[in-house]
This record gives C-alpha cells, structure tokens and sequence, in this order.
C-alpha cells in the first residue's frame, strides 16, 4: 500500500491568496475572451451541481464549473474527490436545451423537459446528457455556455495566439508567483511545441532577464512574448512597403494591394482596411497602418487564401435541380462502421449541420410495429423511422434552406410502408413535395431556389408522374424489383441474400416520389431513349468510375438531363471512402460519402462545398451543363474548359501547430505537402522537406510550380504533417478549397483537425500567384 505523507493544513491567508490568483487569471482570461466581468462568465466559474443522464438507472450528480483558464470545463465526483475530469470549450458542437438528444429523450420523462440541456461534442465522443435542478439554472447554464462557445470562436487569429500563449505560460508557472525560471521557460517553450538545446534556452533567458534576477517577471515576461511571437516574414514585407515615416501609409497599402495580393482595389479600400484593422488610434488619425495593424489585416477575413467574395452565396441558383453538385451522405444513420457501428438520430443531424442535402434511410419492419433505420443483416443498431423524421425537420434548414433529398431504401411490409408515407406527411408537412410543382406536366427539375425549405423523397414510383395530370392515375405494376432498389441502388449486394425477389410496394409511398424515381441503369442509350427526367440511377463507385473513364462525355451528358447519385461499394464496411472528384469530373451530381469517417476524402467534399454560402449546391461549370458539350476530362480536347494556369506556391511558414501527443515530451517535425486534386491531366502533389522540432514558428521558404488545365474543376489541398521515418506521417491539420477561390498574393491558410473544425490558433504562411500560361 502506498505511504501517504500528511500535507500540512494551508493557512487562511494562502487559501485567501490563491483565490485571489485564480480570480485574477480568469479577469486576465474573461478579458482577452472578450467577457471581463461578465455574469455568464462568473456563473460559469462559480460552477454547480448537475445531474448526469446516462441511462435509466446511471443518473449521478456531479459538480460542473469553467476552469480560470475560461476554456475548460472541470468536474469532479462526489464518491472520489481525486476523480477530475475535464474537456475544453473548443470540442464541443453544440449546447441543445431540452430533451433533444436521443438520452434524454429515452431516459427522462416529458416533466423535466425544460431542466434538461445536452452537451455536443466533436466527432466520435457520446453526448453529455445533464439535469439542472430548476427551469431557470438550465436556461443559465446553456446560455452562459453558448456565449463563451460564441466569443471563443469569434476572437480572430490574433487574439488566440495571445490566450493560448498567456494559458501556457500560466501552467508553466509550477509555483503560481506570476514569475518564470529558466526551467520553466524550458517547460513551457515544450508546450508551445519548439524543443531547444540547453544553450538557447539560457541565452533567450538571459536576453529577457534585465534585472539580473534569475527569473522573468513583469515587463520581461512582455518582452519574452514579442521576442516569441515575433514573424520575420513579416517584418521584411511590411518594411518593403512601409515608406512613411517607417509605416505604411494608405498609398503605401495600396501599393501593396495592388502590386503583391493583386487585387482591384483603390485609396478608399486602403483606407478601409485601416479603420477596420488599425490597432494604434495615433496611426489611424494619421490614415497609416502599423505593423500591428498590418498583422491584423493578414489573419483576417481579406487576408486569408479563400475569397471572402466567394464565402456568401454567390452564384445562380435558379437553374434546374440537376445543373448542381448536391452534398450528399452515404449510410447517414451510422456514426461509425457498417458491422456493428451505432445508429442515431444524432449522425443525421450532425450530417445536416455540415450542409448535407441528400440522407439516406435504410427502412426495416420494426419489430413493434414501427419501421426502423439500420444496416440490414449486420449487428448495427437500429433507430425508429419517425424519430428520423423528425430529427430532419428540427434540423434540416438551420445551416443551408436549400431542398434536402431523403434517399430511401426500402425493405419494409406494406404495411410499414403506409406508416412511413404516414410519418413523412405528418411530421413534414407542407415542407414534404407530395405533387409536381406548377400546372402543367414538368420537363424539367425545378430549382434549387423553387426548393427552398422543401423535402424531396427518393425512392421506387409505381406511376409516372403524367398520372398527376390524368384521371386515370395507372398503376403500371404493384411489386418492384428488391435486387434493382436494394442492391444497385443501395451497395447491398454484399450484405442480403443473392436471390432476386419481388417487393410490393404501398401506393401512399410511391405517390410522394416525385422528382427522384429510382430506376435501373440499363445504358446511357435506353436512358436516353425511354426514361423521363425525373427517373435517376444509383451507381456502385466502380462502375461509376468505370464509365467515367471510358465513357466520360457519355456520362456527362446523362448527367445533363438526368440526375445520379454515386454510392460506396459493400466491401466498405469500415465506412471508409472513395475519391469524388473523378465523378464530379464527369458531372455526377449527388456523389454520396460516409460523413461519419474523417478522411481526404471528406475533406475534398467541404472543401468543394465551402463556397457558395456552405449551403450544400455548387451549380456545375457551364461545359457540364451544356447539351452540346464536348468536354472529355480524360482526353481534354480544345474548349472552354481549357484555361491552362500557372501556379506559383511558396510555401513560408506556419504557426501555433498543434503537438499530437499532449502528453508527451516530444514535438512535432512538420512538413507541408500541397495536392491537387482536378482531371487527371491536373491531379499531382509536391511536398516540403520537414523541419525538426519546432511545431510553434516553422520556416520553408520553399516554392513550387503547377500547372492547372481545368481550374473550374480542380481542388488545392494543404497538408501539415508530423514526419516520421519509420512510420507513416500524422496529420497535423489540413486545408482544401477550390482553386477558383484561391487568393493571389500573402495569404494565411486556416488549418483543420482531422475531423474537420477550425484550429483556433494554427496556421500556414504561404505566397500565391496564378497566371495564364503563355
């Protein structure tokens, strides 16, 4: 058994002495976050009891309150005071009031509903359900919190670097007197992720040290923070053009503008960007900019590599349905792999908050009596149809009001057929198309615009649609092929039986199939030739890619009048995905990814949808909407698709890198690799070479040369990554855009995690130009 030595009982005055430290580090905390003496901010510190649900007989109390650091959440268990756990501010999604997770919706009653809040978090992690224990405390907690979540996201790039500099300075502090030793210098250069030899250190200390003190305090900490966060690369741009009196002036800005980011602008847009950026009241009298300001002006929205013009919407969106690149998810009710992964409402709506607008629900007969979602003939779990439903309607227009398209694939009785079309019609309502839109008989699909806030159901139709306009209204046959829905259309052919059977399908479904009747592909000429507008096809990845390659301006032209959608092949039951961009080469509109599995992939997929306002449509380039295109990205004959580029890559710096392994001594060893990802003629990537041990102000000074035939279809894609010589690289964050939306000229790159979220505080320093080839 472990010997514990009795600690001596602390004093009043160093109890007195410590709360008034961490008071003073949450004031210094509240007011870099933007919310000194705040009364959320101080609820939030003060802390409290809440009741944490997470099953009908696990619900414990248990002491929640924000650390001083104002962005961590502590808390401690009452059965074991030496239990503490904690999870930052930066990885939660979403604070829900009420009874709106699947938890709390399972294990609580209606009664509490308005104590109940749950806690979402970033990727895979489970929701934290809690009760508090009035109306009033819940509606505190959940506002308290979604300010600071609020104010936490909104510091610009700048003011991160400064809280997450003073935070690591503050734990580096081992003894709390506000002064730092050369050993905690050491400490807390290994948390900022640079390692230094010994000599460094003591010279970098002893350089601060001008009290001869042995330790910084004060002023000398202030000195140490610029000596750290100083950019060289800046200071040798800004002192190019800096010609006034040692600042730039608003011709000296403009200059700039004009001559290095290549941009239109004039005096007064110069002069904009120093009111709106200028830090120094003195200089923006005088209509100068400081470097301060400067610095301002490159973290912020007009001095990012992403067109700000590009970041609303943007282009047309009055033409037809099938003239857009749709977001769409693949197996959307999966929140991890396709064997024996959970199933949740929970993996809809996170898919919708990215934007998402095509799902797909895999329908079951329910045991009671209610049809369920889940991956047939696997150990996944399953999840009721209607509360689908419903989570899609709470959901589906809070991040884009563009139309959404639920793919059905159906397996279920007739009789839980009619309870599907009975839930859709109830739960959505006037939002759900139950008939054409207009008077006549349609043509065309109509637009994205027409669409707004409006439900599309995919799925089997028993009719055609003429029969909207008819007294007649045939049924042409009652049973439709399972194998054609289930296994072309849907990737289960690996996973149900081979035999082909029959599946009656309910009338009161197949009339809500409207403008996405699912049919068999049988070949681009009997597409042509005998199937209306509004009957599309599903295609496996394979064969999807196949005709891409082999007959890609046969494709193109299917995909000019008809809609289809592209799904991952059965065998991928890890839910792992397939490149997209070949089947948007080829003008496929609604390329389905497993949205619950980070990868490259996924991050082509945001990056392609990243302009336009994230609202899930991107209209096609016009050669993959007109009838007599030529395009071929394979062979790329002449048009005007090819506008050969030039484009020039310097890759500079990067800062505030994220270290893997918290834990560790080590630091990180980055390199940057730029991909790009087009027409084959396109696609390559180049990388930097690595520097050692620095993850907080790496330098490359590096440059590369591509050369883009295809711009309007080609993805830039930025990796970070942590070297390793005898293992594969880890991603450290990465960046993906369209190369229409690049910016010229000094540019930072915003870096994302894995799973996709903005990295507060890290980023890339690059020069970009792109120019016409000769």
């Amino acid at each position: 058994m472990q010997c514990l030595t009795k600690q001596p009982r602390r004093t009043k005055s160093e109890e007195l002495i410590d709360q008034e430290k961490s008071r003073n580090t949450a004031r210094i905390n509240g007011k870099l976050i933007g919310m000194e003496g705040d009364s959320d901010l101080q609820f939030l510190l003060t802390g409290g009891d809440l009741l944490k649900v997470r099953s009908s007989s696990w619900k414990k109390t248990r002491f929640y309150k924000l650390q001083e650091d104002c962005k961590t959440i502590w808390h401690e268990s009452h059965k074991t005071l030496r239990s503490k756990q904690t999870f930052s501010i930066d990885d939660i999604e979403a604070v829900r009031a009420g009874r709106q997770s699947e938890g709390l919706q399972k294990y609580t009653d209606d009664q509490v509903e308005n104590r109940c809040f749950s806690i979402i978090f970033k990727g895979r992690r489970k929701n934290l359900d809690l009760i508090a224990s009035s109306e009033e405390e819940a509606r505190q907690w959940v506002t308290a919190l979604q300010k600071v979540i609020s104010n936490m996201r909104n510091l610009n790039r700048q003011q991160n670097t400064e809280h997450w500099i003073y935070n690591c300075m503050r734990k580096a502090d081992k003894n709390s007197d506000s002064k730092m030793s050369l050993k905690e210098l050491k400490h807390f250069l290994q948390q900022v992720n640079i390692e230094v030899d010994d000599d460094y250190a003591q010279m970098l200390f002893e350089k601060c040290d001008r009290s001869k003190s042995g330790y910084l305090e004060g002023p000398e900490i202030e000195h140490f923070y610029k000596l750290l966060t100083e950019r060289e690369e800046i200071d040798v741009i800004y002192g190019q053009y800096a010609t006034t009196n040692g600042q730039m002036s608003s011709t000296d800005l403009l200059n700039f503008l004009l001559k290095e980011q290549r941009e239109s602008s004039s005096v007064d847009d110069a002069l904009k960007l120093i009111e709106k950026y200028e830090v120094d009241d003195t200089a923006k009298e005088k209509q100068h900019m400081t470097q301060d300001g400067f610095l301002m002006y490159l973290h912020s929205q007009e001095g990012l590599i992403f067109n700000p013009a590009h970041k609303g919407l943007y282009q047309d969106m009055t033409q037809p349905l099938n003239q857009y690149f749709i977001s769409s998810s693949h197996n959307t009710y999966l929140m991890e792999d396709q064997l024996k992964g959970p199933s949740s409402t929970e993996a809809y709506i996170r898919a919708l908050m990215k934007s998402c607008r095509c799902v797909e629900l895999d329908c079951w007969d329910g045991s009671q009596g209610e049809p369920v979602i889940y991956h047939g003939y696997t150990l996944t779990s399953k999840i009721l149809f209607k509360d689908v439903i419903k989570a899609l309607k709470e959901y589906a227009f809070k991040t884009s009001e563009y139309p959404v398209i639920i793919s059905l694939e159906n397996h279920c009785s007739l009789e839980q057929q009619k309870l599907m079309a009975q839930h859709m019609t109830s739960i959505l309502g006037s939002a759900l198309v139950t008939a054409p839109l207009g008077e006549e008989m349609p043509t065309d699909f109509p637009s994205p615009e027409d669409l707004k806030g409006r439900f599309l159901i995919k799925g089997k139709r028993l009719n055609k649609l003429d029969a909207f306009y008819t007294t007649e209204n045939n049924v042409e046959d009652e049973s439709v092929s399972e194998d054609d829905e289930a296994a072309e259309a849907e990737g289960n052919e690996e996973k149900k039986p081979k035999k082909k059977t029959k599946l009656k399908l309910a009338k009161e479904l197949s009339d809500i199939v409207i403008y996405c009747k699912s049919v068999h592909f049988n070949g681009f000429e009997d597409a042509t030739d005998n199937r209306a507008f509004y009957e599309m096809s599903s295609f496996k990845e394979g064969k999807a890619v196949k005709l891409a390659e082999e007959s890609a301006n046969e494709f193109i032209q299917h995909n000019i009048s008809k809609l289809s959608r592209v799904y991952p092949a059965g065998s991928r039951t890890d839910s792992s995905n397939y490149n997209p961009v070949p089947l948007w080469n080829a003008g496929c509109q609604i390329v389905a990814l497993n949205f619950q599995t980070p990868s490259a992939e996924l991050d082509l997929n945001q990056g392609r949808f990243l302009p336009n306002g994230f609202n899930g449509y991107i209209l096609k380039p016009a050669y993959l909407r007109d009838p007599a295109s030529e395009f071929d990205p394979i062979t790329l004959t002449k048009g005007e698709w090819l506008q050969h580029k030039i484009l020039h890559v310097m890759i500079i710096s990067a800062q505030q890198l994220p270290k893997l392994n918290k834990n560790a001594k080590s630091v990180v060893d980055p390199l940057v690799r730029v991909e790009i990802y087009g027409v084959p003629a396109d696609t390559t990537s180049k990388e930097t070479v690595h520097i050692s041990n620095n993850g907080f102000n790496p330098m490359w000074n590096e440059q590369f040369q591509f050369e883009v035939y295809v711009p309007e279809l080609a993805m830039v894609r930025f990796v970070v990554e942590d070297y390793d010589s005898t293992s594969q690289n880890d991603l450290i964050g990465q960046y993906t855009l369209p190369f229409t939306s690049l910016q010229n000229g000094y540019r930072h790159v915003p870096l994302l995690s894995k799973n996709g979220d903005v990295m507060a505080s890290a980023g890339l320093f690059v020069h970009m130009m792109a120019v016409d080839a000769q």
